[in-house]
C-alpha cells in the first residue's frame, strides 16, 4: 500500500509546483495592469481609475501571498504537521478575501470625497483606450486562472479567478462612469465607484466563506454515500460515524466498520484494505482512510449519517 501513498504525495508535489507557475505568471500580468490605472487614476484624478489600479494591484499582492503559501502547502507532511500542510492553500485564501475588504475600505473612501468635494476627472482617449486594453487583460487572466483551478483543483487558483473577475466589472462600471463624466455627469465618477465597492465586498464574503469552509473542517464527502460504498465490501456488515475533511484535492475519510467476530486480525485486516481501496478508488481526491474495525453484534447495525 505504500507505493499509492508515494505516488500520490509526488502527484501532489507536481500539482503545486504547477499552481505556483500559473501564480507567477498572473503575478506579472496583474501588476501591468495595476500599474496602467494608478498611473492614468492619478494624473486624471479620478476615484474610479485610481481605485480600480487599486484593485488591481490588491490582485498582485494577492498572487505574491499565494505564492507564499503555495510554497509551504507543497510541503510534505511532517513530525509537526501529519497532515501535510495543504490548507496553508486555504489560509492564502482568507487572505485574499481580508486583502479584498481592505481595498473596499479606501475604494470607499475615495468615492465619498469624489462626491463630497465634487472632484472632476479629466477624461481622454488615452484613458479610456488604456482601461479597455486592461479589461481584455483581466478577462485573459480570469479564464487562464478559472481553468487551471479546476484542472489543478485548487481553492486559492479559483478564489484568484473570482477576485480577478471582480476586476473585470470593475473595470466595466469605471468605463461606465468615465462615459457619463464625458457626457457631463462628472459625480458619476464616485457614485460609481460606491457601486463597485458593494460588488467588491460580496465577492470578498465569498472568498472568506469558502476558505472559513475548509480550515473548520467542514465535510467534503456525503457519509451516506460513503457508507453505502462501504457496505458494498465483501466483509463488511455495518458502517457508521463515517466523516471527511480537507480540501477538494486532498479529503481525509475516517470511520467505523463492524466485520464476522470469528475473523483472525489479519482477515479483519484484510477487509479494512478492501475498504480503503474500494473508496480511494470511488474518489479519487481521498488521500488516506482511516477504518475503525469492530466486531459485530448480536443484533446488526443500520447504516448511519455521520
Amino acid at each position: 500500500m505504500e507505493t499509492p501513498v508515494v505516488d500520490r504525495a509526488l502527484a501532489l508535489q507536481q500539482r503545486n509546483r504547477k499552481v505556483r507557475l500559473v501564480l507567477l505568471a498572473i503575478l506579472v500580468a496583474n501588476w501591468v495592469v495595476a500599474a496602467a490605472k494608478l498611473v492614468f487614476g492619478l494624473v486624471s484624478q479620478s476615484a474610479a481609475v485610481t481605485a480600480d489600479g487599486l484593485h488591481s494591484f490588491i490582485d498582485g499582492g494577492s498572487n505574491v501571498l499565494g505564492l507564499v503559501a503555495m510554497g509551504v502547502a507543497s510541503r510534505p507532511a511532517d513530525a509537526d504537521h501529519p497532515y501535510g500542510h495543504g490548507k496553508f492553500e486555504a489560509l492564502a485564501s482568507l487572505g485574499i478575501g481580508a486583502m479584498i475588504g481592505i481595498g473596499m475600505l479606501e475604494l470607499g473612501r475615495m468615492a465619498l470625497d469624489s462626491i463630497l468635494n465634487d472632484k472632476h476627472p479629466q477624461v481622454t482617449g488615452t484613458m479610456a483606450g488604456v482601461m479597455a486594453f486592461t479589461l481584455v487583460v483581466n478577462v485573459a487572466v480570469t479564464r487562464v486562472e478559472r481553468h487551471f483551478g479546476n484542472k489543478y483543483k485548487s481553492t486559492l487558483l479559483l478564489a484568484d479567478a473570482s477576485h480577478t473577475m471582480s476586476d473585470v466589472w470593475v473595470t466595466l462600471a469605471v468605463l461606465g462612469s468615465l462615459l457619463l463624466v464625458w457626457l457631463g455627469f462628472p459625480r458619476a465618477d464616485g457614485f460609481i465607484a460606491l457601486g463597485v465597492m458593494v460588488f467588491v465586498a460580496w465577492v470578498a464574503y465569498g472568498i472568506v466563506r469558502q476558505a472559513v469552509g475548509i480550515l473548520s473542517d467542514t465535510a467534503r464527502l456525503d457519509p451516506v454515500e460513503v457508507a453505502r460504498q462501504t457496505m458494498g465490501v465483501t466483509g463488511v456488515r455495518s458502517c457508521r460515524d463515517v466523516r471527511s475533511r480537507g480540501m477538494e484535492e486532498s479529503v481525509y475519510v475516517d470511520l467505523k466498520i463492524e466485520v464476522d467476530p470469528n475473523l483472525s486480525t489479519a482477515q479483519a485486516h484484510e477487509v479494512a484494505d478492501r475498504v480503503e481501496r474500494t473508496l480511494q478508488d470511488t474518489y479519487p481526491q481521498v488521500v488516506d482512510v482511516v477504518v475503525h474495525v469492530e466486531p459485530a453484534r448480536s443484533v446488526p447495525l443500520r447504516t448511519e449519517r455521520a
